[in-house]
């Protein structure tokens, strides 16, 4: 992969945006997130050589943040922490199948559910610290955050919806689509 001046920056976007979840977990990691979307706006803005393969550099990038999430995920306790630990793992591995095949198909199957996990975490650990994370809870929030997750990356990757579409036009339409209604 050929890494041009428009990839760099791009790359180095997507580090600054990390860097906020090591101070402010959930904050930070809806920044994050935000961040790792905007990506898609950079690459329709910015023209500097392109980013060439996308999906692989986006793999790539993804790791900045989520191993500022495992940085954080390593100070909780128990649970939280085991099942951080675990879906960071199960996603390296989702990661490198990915390297090796160049199919995403093989995302569909290794689904990031670690982004999802931090962030319900983090929220946990914000707003109700208290919360007790029974084996029962445990099991129905993963399968939640799971559907959730496999919802999304079957529409990045398995019907690839946003494939053909360029995010500044999707913006513009939609703010034509509101602002026509006044």
């Amino acid at each position: 992969m050929a890494f041009t001046l428009e990839a760099l920056i791009i790359f180095l976007v997507r580090v600054a945006g990390s860097l906020p979840v090591l101070r402010w977990a959930f904050a930070g990691a809806l920044i994050a997130i935000l961040v790792d979307f905007s990506d898609l706006f950079q690459k329709n803005l910015i023209h500097l050589g392109g980013v060439g393969e996308y999906q692989e550099f986006d793999k790539w990038a993804d790791l900045v943040y989520m191993v500022a999430f495992l940085y954080v995920a390593l100070r909780w306790v128990g649970v939280k922490r085991n099942v951080a630990v675990g879906l960071f793992a199960f996603r390296i591995i989702g990661m490198v199948a990915f390297e090796i095949t160049s199919s995403r198909s093989v995302l569909i199957a290794f689904p990031n559910l670690f982004e999802f996990w931090f962030v319900f975490v983090a929220a946990l650990q914000h707003w109700w610290p208290d919360y007790d994370l029974t084996r029962y809870r445990l099991t129905g929030w993963l399968l939640v955050l799971l559907a959730l997750k496999m919802f999304q990356e079957y529409s990045l990757h398995g019907a690839q919806w946003l494939d053909n579409y360029v995010a500044t036009e999707v913006v513009a339409d939609w703010w034509n689509f509101l602002t026509g209604w006044i």
